[in-house]
């Protein structure tokens, strides 16, 4: 990896062009689904992905304000929603100047997805993603997430529940090339989506089995540009905002999604517009600059979830926003005792506000391993793909209040 004069980027895109004058188009969603009313406009082609416990309100935010064109909320639980769950309320939260507000749905159950979405858009809300692509273990055991996508005609019905009760507002799907190498789904599953009124398929180019390691495989996302007729939007390694380009470039998408890349990064998104806007973006923070950022952070995270939690979320973020910076491993276990935005910014004192971000950290690893994994599922769920039958899913205050906890935290 190398930092030139002119460009701060990795060696894989010192020579990638800037966004031509014309080259690409506002991402327009809900297009031609319903009617012109209900089109949303994003521009640029850039989403936040839905992350739990990670794009909460304090987040977006931030994101939207780097310049992120969508921002997608964490998942929210159906029946935890229909049930008025203490968490699960505070995590679909919005304010006011949120707009366009999106809301990614979990759910398996059809019925519970139509009631919410109706609830969501008496709201207001301006945009729906339904969760098909989430491979945590106590999520595909309950045969929800990256389970879906395997039984197209349950998919189907889904997407139904939720385009029927949407009116205007459109509604996407974002799932996983499949369960694993030997058990792909995605083109029969964007199909069916399609067919049903979904409004564009979001792809991360990853198996379930695969997590977050090795490569994105971005061939799958063209490939599903050649056989869906509603847009495409990629995800899978937007380390930096010339990735973007190139993905749009090699697959034909029609926006991407930025996850991992952005944590602890929120910056990204002005780097991404500039470069869709034909411009070289400016160079990333100091890290003096980096940590107004992160005062500004936890502040949001408190007004959120109070000063408990706030801080204890909090202390994550930290890991990702001092990644790559010299003595920042002698300082992260302080990190991971704050409580305050004071112990925050005492905690990083010994480091260098001077010192420029560093390049080798743009595509360094946040959040998840390299780590693969056996994907679970109920028992005998591979048996019948074509049944449509929901599985079970939480139902009590319990159960409800202790799934979005292991999810998303707090």
């Amino acid at each position: 990896m190398i930092d030139r004069p002119g460009r701060f980027a990795t060696e894989i895109n010192q020579s990638v062009p800037v966004a031509g004058d014309g080259e690409f188009e506002p991402l327009r969603l809900g297009a031609g689904q319903v009617s012109e009313a209900g089109v949303l406009p994003v521009w640029p082609p850039v989403v936040l992905a839905p992350m739990a416990g990670v794009t909460n309100l304090a987040f977006r935010s931030l994101c939207r304000e780097y310049g992120a064109g969508l921002y997608v909320s964490e998942m929210i639980t159906a029946r935890g929603y229909l049930m008025g769950n203490r968490l699960t309320n505070l995590l679909a939260s919005s304010s006011p100047d949120e707009k366009p507000r999106s809301v990614q749905v979990y759910g398996a159950d059809p019925v519970d997805l139509g009631e919410m979405v109706k609830s969501l858009v008496d709201d207001g809300v301006h945009h729906l993603d339904i969760n098909m692509g989430c491979p945590v273990p106590k999520v595909t055991r309950a045969g929800g997430g990256s389970a879906i996508p395997v039984k197209p005609r349950l998919l189907a019905r889904l997407v139904r529940a939720m385009v029927q009760n949407a009116g205007d507002v459109p509604v996407t799907i974002k799932m996983r090339m499949g369960i694993s190498d030997s058990l792909l789904t995605y083109e029969e599953a964007g199909r069916a989506a399609a067919g049903e009124g979904a409004s564009a398929v979001g792809l991360h180019a990853r198996t379930a089995s695969q997590l977050y390691s090795g490569e994105a495989d971005w061939s799958a996302i063209g490939r599903l540009v050649e056989i869906l007729d509603v847009p495409v939007l990629g995800n899978g390694d937007i380390w930096e905002p010339y990735d973007a380009l190139r993905m749009m470039r090699q697959t034909g998408c029609h926006g991407v999604i930025v996850g991992r890349g952005c944590l602890g990064r929120p910056w990204l998104f002005r780097e991404l517009s500039q470069v869709f806007n034909g411009e070289e973006p400016d160079l990333p923070p100091n890290f003096g600059q980096i940590v107004e950022i992160m005062v500004d952070h936890a502040n949001r995270l408190i007004d959120v979830f109070g000063p408990v939690v706030g801080m204890r979320q909090m202390r994550k973020w930290t890991a990702w926003y001092t990644k790559g910076f010299h003595g920042s491993a002698a300082v992260r276990g302080n990190l991971m005792r704050i409580h305050t935005v004071a112990d925050l910014v005492e905690a990083v004192r010994p480091l260098d506000p001077e010192e420029p971000f560093p390049v080798a950290a743009l595509r360094a690893q946040r959040a998840k391993g390299s780590k693969t994994q056996s994907v679970k599922l109920p028992e005998g769920y591979l048996d019948d793909l074509d049944d449509d039958t929901p599985p079970k899913s939480p139902r009590s205050v319990e159960e409800i209040e202790a799934w979005e906890k292991a999810l998303n935290g707090g």
